[in-house]
């Protein structure tokens, strides 16, 4: 089954092809972060214009690097929420009208769900049960996928996403955007036990994840040295801030995969790219007798063809939509 599927959910535009939810023939992408850097951070109306410009050509330069011709396309997917309601309603109405005049099924596929699915086309062998932690910009969820299609949300974070405190402290730092790559190249070198940044625990809440706290005190570090004149040891925050986001995800994950009976632990979304993370989920794996799974860097990001792997499995669930699907900005994985 040969899907072409569609992602547009805040600054990355993709359309991809891919067969079975497992082979990807092409993933064309077109990123804004150069034009949101200037601002620190992504603007929703920028974005969204951003999309409406290159949509289209992604599409056409997806077939013809693919060599398939429109007729061979079996389903249009596309990521229908969570994400920046503008960009969204984007990429939901191309797929709509791609399906339309096609004449083929659509497919509404969750934006995590997708993150998950990227393994799936890294890794032939895996399939459920598993724990995942999915981890992004705008999401940290602790996930037991029982299957392809069933997944219950075992801990999530109570403010902010890992990935907006990478963003955030970047900022702080004059580091620029997109913060996750700046503040992990910065961090090589530094000594990650120099500045004592919290981890967050919630009372009868051992899965559930706080950041805002480390975000404000690594702002107010900031802050406190600028005002009295003293010079922060850069790379020593950046690693010290990224120790403290690893224990924040890690020991979770970990313990979690234990309570369930899980063997299989897999790691998913943007923030999975950053190596100290990478590092110690891979430490903590093996000396937890742990089989882990983390997608290439490549398939860490917002990508299309993500949405194509979980779009073939929401297709076999008989998961489809008609003409009347909307965008939304928020929804539960489950």
């Amino acid at each position: 089954m040969l899907i072409m599927s569609v992602e547009s959910t805040c600054d990355e535009t993709a359309v991809a092809l891919v067969r079975d939810g497992r082979e990807l023939i092409t993933d064309q992408i077109f990123s804004q972060a150069d034009l949101h850097a200037i601002y620190g951070g992504v603007v929703p109306e920028i974005a969204s214009r951003g999309h409406i410009e290159v949509i289209s050509q992604l599409a056409t330069r997806a077939v013809e690097t693919a060599g398939v011709h429109k007729s061979e396309i079996d389903a249009v997917a596309v990521s229908y929420a969570p994400g920046l309601i503008g960009a969204v309603l984007v990429g939901v109405n191309f797929a709509k009208s791609a399906a339309a005049a096609l004449g083929v099924p659509l497919i509404p596929v969750h934006h995590i769900r997708a993150h998950i699915a990227a393994n799936y086309l890294a890794y032939p062998e895996l399939e459920p049960p598993f724990m995942c932690m999915a981890v992004s910009g705008g999401n940290t969820l602790l996930v037991h996928v029982k299957a392809y299609t069933e997944m219950e949300i075992v801990g999530r974070t109570r403010d902010d996403a890992a990935g907006e405190c990478f963003d955030k402290t970047a900022r702080v730092l004059g580091l620029g955007y997109p913060g996750g790559a700046k503040v992990d190249a910065r961090s090589r070198g530094g000594n990650d036990m120099k500045y004592d940044l919290p981890v967050s625990e919630l009372a009868g809440l051992p899965y559930d994840m706080s950041f805002s706290g480390l975000k404000t005190a690594v702002i107010n570090l900031v802050h406190n040295a600028q005002q009295k004149g003293e010079e922060l040891d850069v790379p020593s925050l950046c690693a010290s801030f990224q120790r403290a986001v690893s224990l924040a995800l890690v020991p979770r994950a970990v313990a979690a995969a234990r309570e369930r009976d899980c063997d299989r632990l897999v790691v998913a979304g943007g923030v999975a790219a950053n190596s100290r993370i990478r590092g110690d989920f891979e430490s903590a794996a093996r000396e937890n007798g742990l089989t882990l799974f983390v997608p290439p860097l490549k398939l860490c990001g917002d990508n299309g063809a993500m949405v194509g792997a979980q779009g073939y499995y929401e297709y076999m669930a008989g998961n489809t939509a008609g003409s009347g699907l909307n965008a939304y900005a928020s929804m539960d994985i489950s």
